[in-house]
């Protein structure tokens, strides 16, 4: 725990990036900025571990796991986001006590004030922090603790290239650093299932951060942790329900069936994170889920779709190339305009989703597999559709997320 809090930075004033020396933390050290040379350093195999971490000694006896859920003490960051939120109440519907930290204006764009944050996640205790910077982050929970276990729920908006090492590295780096500190000694990290496959920015991030915890438990049998890799969320596959109610046709790359999922709700995925605070079989474990049934196509999510509302479906099939032609004229022209590196970045975030399944890799035939995806939970994508259908996505907006 000494190596995570005694090098923390006490001088927040702001230096020159290219004076500002990169700070040590012990077993580990990172970026300021993710310069060019610095992503191609910091990027893995294309094809990382889906299963357990390296081997690492035996974790010690963690006496925080004999105690009732009211008697321990749970961090969260993310905690205003789209699956923080839902992570904060089921903690809390267990009876665990929480610390939740979340910016001072939180949701899409802003919008939520503090006052309707403390609101939305009461009784949880509220601390209004920024994770971008150690120092601060730590002045503001240092008075909080101790706590036992944190759960990181962090995620870049939109996948920007500077945004996705500030955030999914080097912010999610300072809630391990802020945790040990106040004495945690499980992390829950939630992660997303397409860093098996790591052809992005931000998967290329949160990657490095899963390799900064693995080498963590390695270096210390005290301490453990647990990495969650969710398939896909249903409010990423409800943007066409709306458009199809009104009349519209459905929208798909190519066939339709390039690539598949298992959704899971975000009720179901905080109790399968919330699991891992007590489960002993999730501990130094990467852990893919997804949600009950089996891997649904675009096609077949369309047609799910026009049943439910009754009507004849109507699709329109997008050529994957054309995605391809608008990334090599982004790319190229972010070489000689670098304002538009992120621009080129989510075009291929959109190709990748579009042409990649969110199923697990299977490393010894190297295909996506739908039977060898865990499954958690009750909640059924259809039931999502149902609901979507008569209620609207009220609460489920994809904000900066939406491709269609």
């Amino acid at each position: 725990m000494a190596l995570l809090s005694s090098r923390l930075p006490t001088n927040t004033t702001a230096t020159p990036a290219s004076t500002r020396s990169t700070p040590s933390l012990g077993f580990l050290s990172f970026p300021r900025a993710a310069t060019p040379a610095a992503r191609r350093r910091c990027r893995g195999p294309l094809l990382a571990s889906t299963g357990a971490a390296p081997p690492a000694p035996a974790p010690a006896a963690q006496p925080f796991r004999a105690l009732p859920p009211s008697e321990t003490t749970v961090l969260v960051t993310g905690a205003t986001g789209y699956i923080g939120r839902y992570v904060v109440r089921e903690l809390l519907r267990r009876g665990h006590r929480v610390l939740a930290v979340a910016r001072a204006r939180s949701g899409i764009r802003g919008r939520n004030s503090p006052e309707d944050v403390v609101a939305d996640l009461a009784p949880a205790q509220v601390v209004f922090s920024d994770v971008t910077d150690p120092a601060v982050l730590l002045a503001d929970l240092s008075a909080r603790g101790p706590v036992h276990a944190a759960v990181c729920c962090l995620a870049s908006r939109g996948g920007g290239v500077q945004d996705s090492w500030r955030v999914d590295y080097r912010a999610t780096l300072h809630t391990l650093q802020a945790a040990r500190g106040l004495g945690a000694s499980h992390f829950v990290l939630l992660s997303a299932i397409c860093v098996q496959k790591p052809l992005l920015e931000f998967q290329r991030a949160k990657l490095k951060f899963e390799e900064e915890l693995a080498a963590e438990a390695a270096r210390d049998p005290t301490f453990t942790y647990s990495v969650v890799r969710p398939t896909a969320f249903f409010k990423s596959l409800g943007g066409q329900v709306d458009i199809v109610k009104n009349g519209q046709p459905y929208v798909m790359f190519g066939d339709g069936k390039l690539c598949a999922c298992k959704p899971i709700s975000e009720d179901d995925l905080a109790a399968f994170i919330a699991d891992c605070i007590y489960d002993e079989d999730k501990i130094n474990q990467v852990l893919p889920i997804g949600g009950p049934g089996k891997a649904l196509t675009p096609l077949e999510q369309g047609e799910m779709l026009f049943r439910l509302l009754g009507r004849e479906p109507k699709f329109i099939k997008v050529p994957i190339q054309i995605m391809d032609a608008v990334i090599w004229v982004l790319d190229g022209l972010a070489k000689l305009f670098p304002g538009l590196e992120d621009a080129a970045e989510f075009g291929k975030i959109g190709r990748y989703y579009a042409s990649e399944s969110m199923l697990l890799l299977d490393p010894e035939t190297g295909e996506y597999s739908d039977e060898k995806t865990p499954s958690y939970g009750k909640d059924t994508l259809e039931q999502f559709f149902e609901r979507v259908i008569r209620e609207g996505m009220a609460g489920q907006e994809l904000g900066e997320q939406t491709i269609f």
